[in-house]
């Protein structure tokens, strides 16, 4: 993909770097885009197929193709869907899974608080349950829920957390993925000081992924813990686009991360 064309389809490149630092990738994108890859995968969040009066199986089809012509390009280690799989509704699932499955590489999920249906539901639907750990090339990721069936807002389980956390402190590189912003920095965020504080305490945790608040596509801090947003796939507010983000952790530990949109060209740059 050429420098201009990358500007012109996706949202301003951030590079993580290892020290914790984040700075814009702005003229290193090119460069940056043809390093070696330890690991890369695609983010989405807040599908919300069956939400009345959106067009959320188009939604949906658009993203899964779009996802699915950036990994014949460059491709993705897996994708993960982060929350609001449904809205509300448990019996638009199999339609929403027979849409997903159509993704050209492996895939997660997490729970979000419109998903609403217990932790066994859940473990039917998707044969894992609503908190797991998973590795790619070394590289631990996290997924834990943040709400319960009620569609309640819920911290994520310390006691678990802090067992993986521990489980695997000797990795390098450690991804936290969760539906709801645990740090309060958004408008739809909540407070979460305990869990705050364990990620504090083991320095290989890189950034973690929300979803949840829609009109949120950028990069927050707190306690130097960079927490990372994707906008949204569905539903009926939020950023203009429906788009993903893409995550690049690249030879040199540093992480070079980016919004694409799946419909139509944003953020035109002036070169």
């Amino acid at each position: 993909m050429k420098r201009k064309e990358f500007l012109k389809i996706a949202a301003p490149a951030f590079l993580l770097l290892a020290n914790g630092n984040i700075v814009r990738a702005e003229a290193q994108t090119e460069a940056l885009l043809k390093k070696k890859k330890m690991v890369r995968f695609a983010i989405a969040s807040d599908l919300h197929y069956g939400q009345p009066d959106t067009d959320y199986d188009r939604f949906l089809k658009n993203v899964i193709g779009r996802i699915n012509e950036e990994h014949a390009k460059t491709p993705f280690d897996f994708c993960m869907l982060n929350g609001d799989i449904v809205h509300n509704d448990p019996v638009h699932y199999p339609a929403a899974k027979a849409l997903i499955e159509q993704l050209k590489m492996k895939y997660y999920v997490t729970p979000g608080n419109h998903d609403m249906v217990t932790p066994e539901h859940w473990q039917r639907i998707w044969n894992r349950p609503v908190n797991y750990d998973f590795v790619v090339n070394g590289t631990v990721f996290l997924a834990s829920t943040t709400s319960n069936e009620k569609g309640e807002y819920i911290c994520p389980d310390l006691k678990w957390m802090e067992q993986k956390l521990e489980q695997h402190k000797k990795a390098k590189n450690l991804f936290v993925i969760v539906h709801i912003n645990p740090a309060k920095l958004t408008t739809h965020g909540i407070d979460c000081p305990e869990f705050l504080a364990l990620l504090k305490r083991y320095k290989n945790v890189r950034a973690v992924f929300n979803g949840h608040d829609h009109d949120e596509d950028g990069i927050k801090k707190k306690l130097d813990i960079p927490f990372v947003f994707d906008a949204h796939v569905g539903g009926n507010w939020g950023t203009s686009y429906q788009g993903f983000r893409v995550v690049e952790l690249l030879a040199d530990e540093s992480v070079l991360t980016y919004i694409m949109n799946p419909t139509k060209k944003i953020n035109d740059a002036v070169l």
